[in-house]
């Protein structure tokens, strides 16, 4: 269901910029005598162009449909989609000059004009069918997280279910009235929670289920699609069994390739600048230029992590940084706004300690307190890296239940992990490295 709908957008997103571009042409031209044939020489150069404004919408959370808020918030988005991918649009157009005979600089604008009002139109579209056309469900369990399931239901209904029922005492009485009440109300999914499939009294209940034509689905399962985080507190050990998998070869060797290619392009790219930023550190504070700092990484193996310091030497204080934290330097603050400080990270890179994309390592005094948490050593089978899954999802933990949280997410990229949602992160990073501030 949830590729269905991201596929329905991305047809929809489809057809609203050959929509506009066609629109463009008539308004330009007024001519549709000629309409074909200026569509006919403007379809190529364009479609180059609508790779990058597809690009814009995915990374500012477009297909993420749950995430959708309403109507003004969507016209927000859609707005900083055309200024972004406009602006991207006329660069290429003046880096590939010879492949945009047309130069069809002066179409942009109208045509940026129409995608805003036409994909404004097409998403609260989308927002009425999502909502229209939903899954209905029957819950079973009951949990803080299976609340905040049920909760987040209510008060999502684009997010594309129906709560039919929520059965939170779970008994036989319970499970004998279930097949009844999917007959009834027509219910087309049934969630179970974890420990329901480990009970066989219970079990044969929902085994009855199966002639009626209902899904199910575990809960783990469930709270993953619709979160994009594993529910850690209502999993055990056999899920991780089922689900984990550490050794993946060939998404390793092309992971390395990736690593090394890009790290060496950044370093050629920011050597300059990192010399500007050492002349800047050695001239504003007293202290050495590079930190280090040891952190836990692979197999739980310590390794030096380095970056540009950005507190003043021999700083002591709270673990975590803190809101206006007198530690960080002036000339500090800029580095860790732009995140320029984490470019030393480029040498843990090249020496293979971290990926690009991974759980992010942490301290090794954080760490010890971090053992607390439930599976947290399962980070640990796979390389960390400079930005991960939580990073791009989630705010930096400042709390031992936001780094609890996010481990969930952490715990979340080592199942899926793929080339594909390693480029996804990478983008995604890129991007809020670039519209942070705005």
């Amino acid at each position: 269901m949830n590729t269905v709908k991201k596929t329905i957008l991305l047809l929809g997103d489809i057809a609203v910029l050959y929509g506009a571009l066609a629109i463009t042409l008539i308004l330009r031209y007024w001519d549709t005598t000629q309409l074909s044939e200026r569509l006919a020489a403007h379809i190529g150069p364009f479609s180059a162009l609508f790779s990058i404004w597809l690009l814009v919408l995915y990374l500012h959370d477009l297909y993420r449909y749950r995430s959708f808020r309403d109507t003004f918030w969507l016209f927000k988005k859609i707005a900083r989609v055309s200024a972004i991918s406009i602006s991207l649009s006329i660069i290429v157009l003046y880096l590939f000059p010879s492949f945009f005979e047309l130069t069809p600089k002066t179409n942009l604008l109208l045509f940026s004009v129409l995608f805003l009002l036409l994909a404004q139109f097409w998403r609260t579209v989308a927002l009425y069918l999502f909502a229209s056309g939903k899954t209905r469900v029957v819950i079973l369990g009951n949990s803080p997280l299976i609340n905040e399931t049920a909760a987040y239901l209510k008060k999502n209904p684009h997010a594309g279910y129906e709560l039919v029922e929520w059965m939170d005492a779970i008994n036989t009485t319970a499970l004998q009235k279930l097949a009844t009440l999917v007959q009834s109300s027509h219910v087309h999914l049934v969630v179970i929670p974890q420990h329901l499939t480990k009970d066989l009294s219970m079990l044969r209940f929902i085994y009855q289920l199966l002639p009626l034509e209902v899904s199910l689905m575990r809960f783990s399962e469930f709270y993953e699609i619709n979160f994009e985080k594993e529910p850690l507190r209502e999993l055990d050990e056999g899920w991780f069994v089922e689900n984990i998998s550490t050794r993946r070869p060939f998404f390793d060797i092309a992971k390395r390739i990736f690593d090394i290619g890009i790290a060496i392009i950044c370093v050629l790219v920011f050597f300059i600048p990192s010399l500007l930023i050492t002349f800047f550190i050695a001239v504003t504070s007293k202290g050495p230029i590079i930190y280090s700092q040891k952190r836990i990484g692979k197999n739980g193996i310590a390794f030096t992590l380095y970056k540009f310091r950005t507190m003043t030497h021999n700083a002591e204080g709270a673990l975590w940084t803190e809101t206006n934290d007198t530690r960080i330097t002036s000339f500090g603050k800029i580095l860790r706004a732009s995140h320029l400080d984490e470019l030393p990270q480029l040498i843990n890179i090249l020496n293979n300690t971290i990926s690009f994309v991974g759980p992010r390592p942490e301290r090794t005094e954080l760490s010890l307190q971090y053992t607390q948490f439930p599976y947290y050593d399962i980070r640990h089978v796979v390389k960390p890296g400079l930005t991960g899954w939580a990073q791009v999802l989630y705010k930096p933990s400042a709390s031992l239940e936001e780094a609890y949280e996010k481990l969930c997410y952490d715990v979340y990229y080592i199942k899926n992990r793929s080339f594909l949602l390693d480029v996804v992160i990478f983008l995604k990073t890129i991007k809020y490295l670039f519209t942070a501030s705005l």
